[in-house]
C-alpha cells in the first residue's frame, strides 16, 4: 500500500495547473478557455499546425504556457505535468469545458483526496449516452471504490501523481482511466464527485458509434484494473484496437494524437 502519511492541505486557485493535450483545436479550445479562471495555470501540451497554440496564448495571454509535444496523448499528459507549478494537477481535454462553479466546488470538496474524477456530460448530442458512462461510473465507485476516470474530468494532487509514477506513456489510449485504477489499487485516496462536471463539446468518437466505443472501454478497463499494479502490462493492452483508427469521412478530419 502506498498511501501518503499527513494532512492534504486545501488547494487554491493559484496552486492548480490545467493540462490539455491538443492537435489541431482552434474550433474547440476557446469554450475551454472561457470557463478557465484566471489564477490557474493553463499548460497547452501542442502538436497542432493550424495555429491552435498561438490562438490559446492569443485568447488567454497570462498564466499559459505552450509546450510542443510529439508522440502520445499519454506522453503529452506526461510533459504537461512535468513541467506545470502547481500542486494539484488538472487533466483535461481541448474539446470539453468546465462547469459553472466547477474549479471552486473542486477546493471545496477536497478534503483528505490525493485525486478525484467526475462524469463528462452533454448539452447536445448523445446526451443518453454520456448520462449512462456517468451513472456507471457513479455505480462502479459506490459498489467498489473504483474511481474511473477520463482524461477530461481528473486531478490529482503532485505528491500522487509523483507517487504512482505519472502516466504510462506507451499506453496508446485509456492512459487516463489507468492511472487512476493504479493509484485507488495501490492506497491513495482517489474518488468519484458527481458535482465535478465537464461538458462533451465535440462528439466525434461516438459518431463511430456508441456501443463499440462502451465495448471498447468496458473489455480495457476491466483488463487494465486486473493488471494495472504490475511494471509491465499485457502486450495487447500495448495496442489501441482501433480506437485512434478514423471513420472514412472523417479521415482527414480525425488525429490519432486526439
Amino acid at each position: 500500500m502506498e498511501r501518503l502519511s499527513g494532512p492534504r492541505p486545501t488547494p487554491a486557485l493559484g496552486k492548480l495547473s490545467v493540462i490539455v493535450p491538443t492537435r489541431n483545436e482552434r474550433l474547440n479550445l476557446p469554450k475551454l478557455l472561457a470557463t478557465l479562471p484566471p489564477a490557474v495555470e493553463l499548460l497547452v501540451c501542442d502538436a497542432s499546425d493550424d495555429g491552435t497554440s498561438d490562438l490559446a496564448l492569443e485568447l488567454r495571454p497570462d498564466n499559459t504556457r505552450v509546450l510542443r509535444t510529439t508522440g502520445s496523448i499519454a506522453a503529452a499528459r506526461q510533459h504537461g505535468a512535468e513541467q506545470s507549478r502547481g500542486d494539484v494537477l488538472v487533466f483535461t481535454d481541448a474539446d470539453v469545458c468546465f462547469d459553472d462553479g466547477y474549479f471552486e466546488r473542486l477546493i471545496d470538496g477536497w478534503g483528505e483526496k490525493d485525486g478525484v474524477c467526475g462524469p463528462k456530460l452533454s448539452r447536445d448530442e448523445y446526451a443518453d449516452y454520456y448520462r449512462s458512462v456517468a451513472a456507471s461510473q457513479r455505480l462502479t465507485y459506490a459498489l467498489f471504490g473504483v474511481a474511473g476516470a477520463s482524461g477530461s474530468n481528473m486531478a490529482l494532487t503532485r505528491a500522487a501523481f509523483d507517487r504512482v509514477g505519472g502516466f504510462r506513456i506507451d499506453l496508446r489510449c485509456n492512459e487516463d482511466t489507468e492511472l487512476f485504477l493504479r493509484a485507488g489499487r495501490r492506497g491513495l485516496q482517489v474518488a468519484y464527485d458527481d458535482a465535478l462536471v465537464v461538458w462533451a463539446g465535440d462528439h466525434r468518437r461516438l459518431h463511430r458509434g456508441s456501443t463499440r466505443k462502451s465495448a471498447h472501454s468496458l473489455l480495457r478497463n476491466m483488463l487494465l484494473y486486473l493488471y494495472c499494479c504490475r511494471p509491465t502490462l499485457p502486450r495487447l493492452l500495448y495496442h489501441d484496437w482501433g480506437y485512434w483508427r478514423p471513420a472514412p469521412a472523417a479521415r482527414q478530419a480525425l488525429s490519432p494524437h486526439r
